[in-house]
């Protein structure tokens, strides 16, 4: 095998560029291209299977690449959805998603982004969130989000003649050009914000003590001056969706407060529309990409459980139980349609869970250490189950590292989209389909590089992670965890015995990373009038919005 060997950091960022000019190729980041190096024939080899399964599963459906159905489910880690193993440490069961995953692939080693925004951007783009400007989770109006000149995955299906759809939580963003009828989704019904506004700011949250101060009147306010400084989360738009081309608030009307009863009916609103969804797309003559990310489990108060059916007894716990038996409605309604043969289902959590709150919603790191927002591998390692009838095998397992972002790639690949994906920016993503088609050890990812909003903070490469260490300090001595000896990341008396040999292999990544990154350089964060493009917007959200656009902006 021929060995590469490549010894400064600018020969290998303009390995990646020359290797695009000379073949129309995607642009990936420089790891990638040292992969390709040693692995470049025997990858070759698998695209050819991989061609020939793709073009005789067409032929086998009258020409029509796969259905795509993608269920996100919120702040759920590694071990708390689909395992019956597990059960008995979780306190409840989650029967339908294990059937997914008794009748399709696991995938053991599916990294995310640390919090809910990034992750989907990830997914939505194939990139990293710092290089498009949108990397942090936002729950009250910003003028924020993600940019109109990002190529979306729905873009990449609707150019190669999909049906693409959204229902339920977006958080891309508040302003027009971010939300999802405007990044390729031909119907779409969605909330602007999120759990933030919709879970936990509300009066009912507060008399939970789930948070405090959103209700003025729960404490004097004999010096309060600035009145807007809190804001009132029901003057900010909740649901919206398209109708004749046009944006419409739903749900909430002028002078309405928002509770939690509004809120589960929100939840039930979009389970009921995702199973209609598919029934029409069934009827079409088309293939179609239904990207389903509901808001539950997050929940956070009692007051709408009537009866608690769970050993944990949780708010959340009892929550992902429902949700359970909605991705069950969902799956068994793609049968009954008879699409199952031709449609790909993943189900898979954004990021670990919301470790703050563990008390209360019953949710813990029981597998890897740490949570929501956090680098650690509780924050980005989740569950992700794949089912494509008769192509993946029931009942198997990949421990092959994935990235969230590889989604992008490879339903782009499995589609025949792949000419559709941008060649003038780093795409993160890698194509996983021998994963998918051929099965473990068929994976093309050894590395991830992990942040927190715009600060790398680990990387992991093959079975090792560096937890960065600060400016100027020796990577000698940096924590490194071997990740199969020591999963939760706490022994540092093992991570000196690491870092004489990894420490610079870990530098050496992190450089031609950020080498990269300026010579294509992330995109900045932009700042437009939120809520454009919503015909109906209530007096109170127009106040909100004239008085946003009286402050000081970015």
């Amino acid at each position: 095998m021929k060995r590469l060997l490549i010894s400064t950091v600018a020969t290998l960022v303009a390995l990646s560029g020359q290797a695009n000019a000379q073949d129309g190729a995607i642009i990936h980041d420089a790891e990638y291209y040292i992969l390709e190096a040693q692995n470049g024939e025997r990858w070759a080899e698998d695209d050819t299977r991989i061609d020939a399964k793709l073009a005789a599963l067409r032929g086998a459906n009258a020409g029509k690449p796969p259905n795509i159905v993608y269920i996100l489910l919120d702040d759920l880690g590694f071990g708390e959805i689909g395992s019956k193993e597990l059960s008995v440490v979780r306190g409840y069961d989650t029967p339908a998603i294990a059937k997914l995953a008794q009748e399709g692939l696991s995938l053991q080693r599916m990294y995310t982004e640390p919090s809910c925004t990034p992750t989907r951007v990830a997914m939505m783009t194939g990139r990293h969130p710092v290089r498009t400007g949108t990397m942090e989770a936002k729950a009250t109006i910003s003028g924020e989000g993600l940019h109109g000149d990002e190529v979306t995955l729905a873009e990449v299906l609707k150019g190669a003649g999909y049906y693409t759809s959204h229902v339920g939580k977006w958080h891309l963003g508040d302003i027009q050009q971010a939300f999802p009828n405007e990044q390729g989704f031909m119907h779409a019904e969605f909330p602007v914000h999120q759990q933030g506004q919709l879970a936990i700011m509300h009066a009912d949250a507060e008399v939970a003590d789930v948070i405090r101060g959103v209700d003025p009147s729960s404490a004097a306010q004999t010096f309060t001056l600035d009145t807007t400084f809190v804001p009132n989360p029901a003057h900010m738009v909740t649901g919206v969706e398209i109708r004749d081309g046009q944006m419409y608030e739903i749900g909430l009307e002028p002078g309405e407060t928002w509770t939690q009863d509004k809120y589960v009916e929100m939840n039930e609103r979009y389970q009921d529309n995702a199973l209609a969804q598919l029934r029409k797309l069934a009827a079409q003559d088309k293939p179609f990409f239904l990207n389903y990310w509901p808001l539950l489990p997050s929940t956070f108060t009692r007051s709408d459980i009537s009866e608690f059916k769970t050993l944990n007894g949780g708010v959340w716990a009892e929550s992902i139980v429902q949700v359970d038996e909605w991705v069950g409605e969902i799956l068994d309604e793609i049968d009954a349609l008879g699409l199952a043969e031709n449609t790909i289902v993943v189900v898979m959590g954004d990021n670990g869970p919301f470790m703050e709150y563990r008390g209360l919603s019953g949710g813990d790191d029981r597998v890897y250490r740490g949570g929501k927002a956090q680098h650690l591998e509780g924050g980005v390692r989740v569950n992700a189950y794949m089912r494509w009838k008769g192509v993946t095998e029931p009942g198997s397992y990949a421990e092959d590292m994935l990235h969230v972002t590889d989604l992008f790639t490879t339903f782009a690949r499995i589609a025949g989209a792949k000419d559709q994906i941008p060649q003038d920016r780093i795409i993160d993503g890698l194509d996983q389909s021998g994963v998918v088609l051929l099965g473990e050890t068929h994976g093309r990812r050894d590395y991830v590089f992990v942040y927190e909003a715009a600060v790398l903070k680990s990387v992991v490469k093959n079975k090792y992670k560096m937890h960065l260490p600060a400016p100027g300090t020796n990577p000698i001595i940096a924590p490194i965890f071997d990740l199969y000896r020591d999963s939760r990341e706490m022994r540092a008396i093992d991570s000196i015995k690491y870092g004489p040999w990894a420490g610079g292999q870990f530098v050496a990544m992190v450089k031609r990373h950020m080498a990269n990154r300026k010579t294509y350089p992330d995109r900045e964060a932009i700042v437009k009038v939120p809520y454009e493009g919503i015909v109906n917007l209530r007096p109170e959200t127009q106040e909100m919005v004239e008085h946003f656009l009286k402050t000081p902006m970015k």
